[in-house]
């Protein structure tokens, strides 16, 4: 049997992002990946065998970025505090860029990661033990004071997620007037910012560590 013609599998990933995002992994369905990404099912079965080797090639690939763009920060020259700065950049810069990614997560969390399989969660490890390496540097240099690196992940990436799911709800209530018209906008810029400047506080060790 002839193998059908070459689709890329990144296109069919773009497609069931989307579906994920806004149906969560119950509600997704294989055709409806298929239109979006323009290929017939049997082309998607080609390349993931199923909804869930689809879901998991997504978030296992998701993890893997994100952890390698931690990673470089930790490994890079910056200090420990311009280091926590940079991996909060590209924490947000990242989430940016894959849209689908808050609401994916936040219904997981709220299902209790009932779709995560074991490959998907150590995936989804390397990312706060990315950070930790971070937090680890800045211990060890005297600048950071001692805490467990996976609350201390937990509170730095859980205000992102939650900003950029927000902004529907965010939308509304500036439309509505509902938000003083004498209060500083909250752009994105304004909440990293803010968001830094809590975390290097936060973190920061005190005389008696």
């Amino acid at each position: 049997m002839p193998r059908p013609a070459r689709v890329s599998p990144e296109r069919i990933l773009a497609a069931a992002a989307l579906e994920f995002a806004e149906r969560g992994y119950g509600g997704a369905r294989v055709d409806r990946i298929a239109r979006r990404a323009r290929v017939n099912k049997a082309m998607l079965y080609y390349h993931f065998a199923s909804k869930q080797g689809l879901y998991r090639a997504l978030l296992g690939g998701t993890f893997a970025k994100l952890a390698q763009a931690l990673a470089g920060v930790a490994q890079s020259t910056l200090t420990p505090p311009q280091k926590l700065d940079a991996a909060v950049s590209a924490m947000a810069a990242f989430v940016g860029t894959h849209a689908f990614f808050p609401a994916i997560m936040l219904r997981e969390v709220a299902e209790g990661g009932a779709h995560l399989d074991p490959d998907t969660l150590a995936a989804l490890a390397a990312v706060p033990r990315a950070f930790g390496d971070i937090l680890g540097q800045g211990i060890d240099a005297g600048v950071f004071r001692r805490m467990h690196p996976l609350g201390a992940y937990f509170t730095t990436v859980a205000p992102i997620l939650m900003f950029v799911a927000s902004t529907p709800v965010r939308r509304q209530l500036k439309t509505r007037h509902l938000i003083s018209a004498l209060q500083m906008p909250l752009t994105a810029d304004v909440f990293l910012a803010d968001l830094k400047r809590s975390l290097q506080v936060g973190f920061a060790a005190s005389n008696s560590d």
